[in-house]
């Protein structure tokens, strides 16, 4: 096979590059695949172009599997990070509400990926889950980053806290984070956040070759108890990390508008 990557569109937005390429080789498998990423090759979503409805990356597969297994039946979610659209679009016989800091992003979901569900609101995902009801949503998700690095604000004890307002009592909030397989201090300072806020908590993590090198991890909080079966997390296994220091807005000049 002819390996090859083909850059199908690419566009400076907000300080960072934003790709979308087609490659026939991806983590050693071959095959057809488009991929949306930053300009450090950060992949932040792929399809299988001979397989569209395929889920090809593990961390979306694990959500929706502790999305379903905990509240079968929800009606209302938010996702804060709209990447391609893979779990709204899993999900688009739902109420799901997706915010997206990224118009650009937003619209290629449509134009490349195939993305046909409800609108995406563009703005700080905050600011939106802001006006969202109080006790209003069964489930949040949250898988925001950017070339720039980490969106601070959404990581803070304020943010858990507004989360869990706005969830109702049988809602769960999940995280997809970078991080070190150990001591990783975000993924610690997360981890203690969330821990401090939801009376019910799990963690899950990819097994790296590497304990010193990054990783996926599924942080999860949750009003009750958090349900999953192993063998459906995508190869995600329970990992808890340390507890550090909880992030608080002040630490970084955040003022909620």
């Amino acid at each position: 096979m002819n390996l090859r990557n083909e850059i199908q569109a690419s566009i400076e937005e907000y300080g960072s590059t934003i790709k979308v390429i087609d490659t026939n080789l991806l983590d050693e498998e071959k095959g057809r695949f488009r991929v949306l990423s930053f300009a450090d090759d950060d992949i932040q979503g792929v399809i299988d172009l001979d397989d569209p409805k395929r889920i090809v990356l593990e961390y979306p597969r694990a959500i929706i599997h502790l999305m379903e297994q905990n509240s079968p039946d929800f009606e209302r979610a938010f996702i804060i990070g709209h990447g391609i659209g893979t779990i709204a679009g899993y999900f688009g016989d739902r109420d799901m509400r997706t915010a997206e800091i990224s118009p650009t992003i937003a619209q290629w979901s449509r134009t490349y990926f195939g993305y046909d569900g409800a609108e995406v609101q563009v703005g700080d995902g905050r600011e939106l889950l802001e006006q969202e009801p109080d006790g209003s949503l069964d489930c949040i998700v949250l898988d925001a980053f950017t070339e720039k690095g980490t969106p601070w604000h959404l990581f803070t004890s304020e943010f858990w806290n507004l989360a869990k307002k706005k969830m109702n009592e049988r809602g769960i909030i999940l995280l997809n984070v970078f991080g070190r397989g150990q001591r990783d201090s975000f993924v610690d300072a997360v981890w203690a956040g969330v821990s401090e806020v939801f009376e019910h908590t799990q963690a899950f993590a990819l097994p790296p070759d590497d304990p010193r090198d990054t990783t996926n991890r599924i942080l999860v909080g949750s009003k009750r108890e958090v349900s999953f079966k192993l063998g459906q997390m995508a190869g995600f296994q329970i990992s808890e990390p340390d507890i550090g220091t909880v992030l608080e807005d002040e630490m970084f000049g955040y003022a909620q508008k």
